[in-house]
């Protein structure tokens, strides 16, 4: 007989919950590398670049983005799962400077898995795709022991408007869209030892849809984004440093951080995710006396985080006076800036509090 819905934990199903499933940028280099590319003039973006979406050029003044993201239980209730799940692919559009249209279900379920809670999986990620103003239209489903959930989304953007995470200036400013450390807050929150308040701030972050960020900083000269995501926020400026060939400065002082994630941190509660991360990031990254566990919080997948946004120096102002009077963005924090690049490693993190 099937489990009752109250008796099912999803988490408890999955060995590795939301983006800390990601395969690592080092190890997705190495498993593309040699696979044959054709090659499309019209095909602006594909799996070559190391960014958040394909973009296939339709005309002169239009392009569809589209891009699929999936993955285990992040949290407990199916419905927020589906939401989380919904949000998170979603988010690589607005990445773009894009506007989502269609989306797919990607899903796999266990056979004796309760038919309320697949429904509520789906409801959640239904509820969010029509949040962003997009439609589902179908999708595909398997059977598998472990549950998983996502979406194909196609979005639209014109070519000559197209944000990518390779644009970076020098003299840019980085600005930050969600609080970061909801990884190790959902690690923590499996093992029962997340605060509430903490936990409550990862729901609401990992829920926010970054399209209202995405339609405020549109109106503005902005250069480069990318969402932080599985790679942690080192991996994803590192792939915009290296596209742009800069340097990037990050004031880790500036970054709004979850609430206790810190102490988190020093006590190890990190997912595996972490240490691939640091695994392919940690030789670019100079972070004098930055503490451990702070650095740890960096490098850690984060899942359906916030845009990083770089901005052209005379446009921040007005852009973060923009975002913050948005209530439909969650944080806003200035956290770097881009400098050309000089021998030696590409990102820089200082913070005043440093150990000897």
């Amino acid at each position: 007989m099937s489990e009752a819905k109250d008796d099912v934990k999803l988490t408890k199903l999955a060995e590795c919950a939301g983006c800390a499933a990601k395969v690592g940028a080092g190890e997705l280099v190495e498993l593309l590398t040699g696979l044959p590319t054709r090659r499309d003039p019209n095909l602006i973006v594909g799996y070559d670049k190391a960014d958040d979406a394909a973009v296939y050029k339709l005309s002169d003044d239009l392009a569809f983005v589209t891009t699929l993201d999936f993955f285990p239980p992040i949290v407990d209730d199916p419905y927020t799962y589906g939401a989380i799940a919904a949000a998170n692919a979603l988010s690589d559009i607005f990445a773009m400077g894009g506007e989502a249209k269609v989306a797919l279900n990607i899903m796999a379920i266990p056979e004796d898995m309760p038919s309320d809670i697949v429904h509520d999986i789906l409801r959640g990620g239904y509820e969010k795709v029509y949040e962003a103003g997009a439609s589902i239209a179908g999708g595909h489903s398997i059977y598998d022991k472990e549950p998983k959930y996502g979406l194909a989304v196609v979005g639209l953007v014109n070519p000559k408007k197209l944000l990518t995470n390779a644009g970076a200036k020098v003299g840019d400013v980085l600005i930050y869209t969600k609080p970061l450390g909801i990884g190790p807050t959902v690690t923590a929150d499996r093992e029962g030892l997340a605060k509430p308040e903490s936990e409550q701030m990862a729901l609401d972050a990992m829920l926010t849809l970054n399209r209202a960020a995405c339609d405020t900083m549109v109106q503005y000269k902005v250069h480069a984004v990318t969402d932080v995501t599985g790679f942690g926020m080192m991996g994803h400026l590192l792939e915009m440093a290296q596209g742009a060939d800069v340097d990037i400065n990050i004031d880790a002082d500036n970054i709004q951080l979850i609430p206790g994630v810190r102490d988190i941190a020093k006590l190890g509660l990190l997912p595996a995710g972490e240490y691939r991360n640091r695994h392919f990031a940690e030789t670019e990254v100079d972070a004098p006396g930055v503490p451990l566990d702070l650095m740890d919080v960096l490098f850690c997948p984060e899942t359906s985080g916030g845009l990083m946004i770089a901005v052209d120096p005379q446009d921040a102002p007005a852009l973060l006076d923009a975002l913050k009077a948005n209530d439909k963005v969650m944080y806003v924090s200035e956290v770097g800036s881009v400098a050309e690049h000089t021998a030696g490693k590409r990102i820089h993190v200082h913070s005043s509090e440093t150990t000897a």
